[in-house]
């Protein structure tokens, strides 16, 4: 989960980096957009199915699963020396280091009772927040002693030591290896390295270098005969994998899970790939929004008549509904924050990304604390009052927060609000998850547990883009006002004022997660 979780940040500091590796100028940033899109596209798109093999499968086979689909997309991202390949490598990161999350929350469900499952699910939200708070850390420590691509290499060796500590604590393979299916993974995977690489040996080798010739006037290094070689070797290894897992992908729904996917992942790109500073939807969000729409209505449909959906009926219900908003709440506060601090910062305080970062960590830091303290008292106060209580003391900082000023970051009292919001997004964490788990039934606490992730990120999505988008309206029309629009001083108080409306608007999500979060105390499902 802390793997996961850092490598959704870990690309903050080392972005420009990323961009120079793969041919893009710093004057070209509209065009990184899909490095950190693809990422999240990868990681909540195919939540739900993986929350559903999750349900289907044993915990150690899909959390295997996931690890060698994290290690692969990030030596494919580590290897890239163009955009697409890039992109494709972070797609595959997401896919990987989403699926951990449903699959560790399934774990967490089968190995405590309900009326136990408080401090375990407070330490997994801790344990994720933690490594929120460690991405950007891990990314500048690397960056200070090697270049960008060492951060991908070492998530592929943290990927690798954790698949071997998921085998030892779960007392070895689930099943044994079919041996074809492994000897094309590892083929493939050599090709791909050979053509991603292209050592310099075997390039500029007379006899050698013929496979590493581009086809016509392509500069791609996979447009080459080892290319071409490498892409069928990897189709090769998905189909033989994909076949050998077929009886628990067709109990999957996969027809449901390529609706849902899609319109999630439709949403995804239609606000993540946004500029902004110039637009609330992307390039593409016109056309995108009614393909989501049209997905998620034919999933709908799908869903009342398949005799087993992606999403099994009964799963969203009761508390797990309320669970659902009051995580999407979360969702936007929480990136209201995590993208306005540093912005304020930079404003106000110091022109370094750096330091404005690390402005953050009065924030980043107490909320792993809150989640603590909100698993550990849910047993005492329910899961309605924690929740209540923590996102409404959010509301109150973000409400501090919406008056700060030039000098407000330099002031002592900065520290404290910092930190009373990140405790009361904190103290959410558990309950939310842990009345989603208590009222779905005990086969799809995968499912259940992906659902309120996938709410989660649609909230941080969606949110950062209305949220920047109110808060831009209200730039315009500040500087609009202005008397002279060529002072300094004043275009910079008009930029505080866009900032101040974002926490206006986090605020007002934090106070509905609260209201709602009254629901999750109201009654228990007592299959759960």
């Amino acid at each position: 989960m802390a793997l996961a979780a850092a490598d959704t940040y870990v690309v903050v500091l080392a972005l420009t980096d990323m961009m120079a590796g793969v041919g893009i100028g710093i004057d070209a940033l509209q065009r990184a957009t899909p490095i950190v899109s693809g990422f999240l596209l990868g990681y909540i798109a195919v939540l739900p199915l993986i929350g559903r093999l999750a349900d289907l499968a044993s915990h150690q086979r899909v959390l295997l699963g996931c690890l060698a689909v994290f290690v692969a997309g990030s030596a494919v991202t580590a290897l890239a020396v163009e955009l697409p390949v890039l992109v494709a490598g972070r797609v595959v990161q997401g896919v990987g280091g989403g699926g951990l999350v449903p699959a560790t929350l399934a774990i967490v469900a089968q190995l405590w009772d309900r009326d136990r499952r408080g401090t375990p699910l407070g330490v997994v939200g801790a344990v994720q927040e933690l490594g929120s708070v460690l991405g950007p850390v891990l990314g500048a420590a690397v960056l200070a002693v090697a270049d960008w691509r060492a951060i991908f290499w070492l998530n592929a060796v943290l990927g690798v030591l954790l698949a071997a500590a998921v085998v030892a604590t779960g007392g070895g393979m689930p099943s044994r290896p079919r041996p074809l299916p492994v000897a094309v993974s590892l083929l493939a995977a050599a090709a791909t390295w050979l053509a991603l690489a292209a050592p310099e040996a075997l390039v500029t080798s007379v006899s050698l270098g013929v496979p590493f010739v581009p086809f016509g006037d392509s500069t791609s290094r996979l447009a080459t005969p080892v290319g071409v070689v490498a892409l069928v070797l990897v189709a090769a290894a998905v189909a033989l994998w994909v076949h050998g897992a077929w009886p628990v992908l067709r109990r999957a729904d996969l027809l449901g899970a390529l609706l849902l996917g899609g319109a999630l992942g439709s949403i995804v790109l239609t606000f993540a790939a946004a500029d902004p500073e110039k637009e609330v939807v992307g390039p593409l969000g016109l056309a995108l929004l009614p393909v989501a729409a049209v997905l998620a209505g034919l999933y709908l449909v799908h869903h009342r008549r398949a005799g087993q959906p992606l999403v099994p009926r009964g799963v969203v219900v009761g508390r797990t509904r309320w669970a659902l908003v009051v995580s999407l709440c979360v969702g936007v506060a929480l990136v209201a924050v995590i993208v306005d601090v540093p912005l304020l910062a930079r404003l106000v305080h110091t022109e370094s990304e750096t330091v404005a970062a690390f402005v953050l960590v009065r924030f980043l830091v107490a909320v792993p604390v809150g989640a603590l303290l909100g698993g550990w008292s849910l047993r005492r106060l329910g899961d309605g009052l924690v929740s209540g209580t923590g996102l409404a003391l959010a509301a109150v900082g973000l409400v501090v927060m919406s008056t700060w000023g030039r000098g407000s970051l330099g002031e002592w009292t900065a520290t404290p609000v910092l930190a009373l919001v990140g405790l009361g997004i904190g103290l959410a964490l558990a309950p939310v998850n842990n009345a989603a788990l208590a009222d779905s039934p005990e086969d799809a606490h995968g499912t259940a547990s992906a659902l309120v992730v996938v709410a989660r990120m649609v909230g941080m999505v969606v949110g950062l883009a209305l949220l920047t988008a109110i808060g831009l309206h209200q730039y315009y029309a500040a500087v609009a006002s202005l008397p002279d629009q060529t002072d300094a001083q004043a275009l910079l108080d008009a930029a505080v004022v866009q900032v101040e409306w974002v926490f206006r608007g986090a605020a007002l999500a934090a106070a509905l997660g609260a209201v709602a979060s009254v629901a999750l105390g109201l009654g228990r499902n007592p299959r759960g």
